[in-house]
């Protein structure tokens, strides 16, 4: 296993009873960035095997310290084609580390405020009323590039 000393920051936040509706978003505070170092940013996803779709939708936001923000909408794959699970674990709680953004210069000091919202939506659910199950944490690390 490889030295993890190029992580700057790693933290969940728990989803309540495994229900992620889409009006919840999960926000992350990111301080004290240094402005010189390259950086990669993922989005962590842990589920359970309630999860009941092959791919997860996300619209991600940062906001800057200077207010200017960026948002994107994310796709990212769950499955394969035979639909296994994607992520890491032996159990049925699986881990999901997925790119966000790559060799990223944070170059304003301050704030780096991320926010994540699910946006995966069933045929039946096209407002977005229905919690989305089994995504047990969502999470965001951030670090150095090697």
């Amino acid at each position: 296993m490889s030295c993890t000393t190029n992580i700057v920051y790693d933290k969940y936040t728990p989803i309540e009873n495994h229900q992620w509706f889409s009006e919840n978003k999960i926000e992350f505070i990111v301080n004290n960035l240094d402005t010189i170092s390259k950086k990669n940013v993922f989005i962590n996803i842990r589920n359970n095997k309630n999860y009941e779709f092959s791919s997860l939708f996300l619209i991600a936001n940062i906001e800057f310290p200077s207010g200017l923000q960026v948002v994107d909408t994310l796709e990212y794959e769950m499955t394969d084609a035979a639909g296994n699970w994607l992520g890491t674990g032996f159990t049925e709680l699986k881990e999901n580390k997925l790119f966000y953004k790559e060799n990223v210069l944070f170059s304003e000091k301050g704030d780096y405020k991320f926010n994540i919202k699910q946006a995966t939506r069933s045929i039946h659910d096209i407002k977005g009323e229905n919690p989305l199950n089994g995504i047990t944490d969502v999470g965001l690390s951030i670090e150095k590039v090697k």
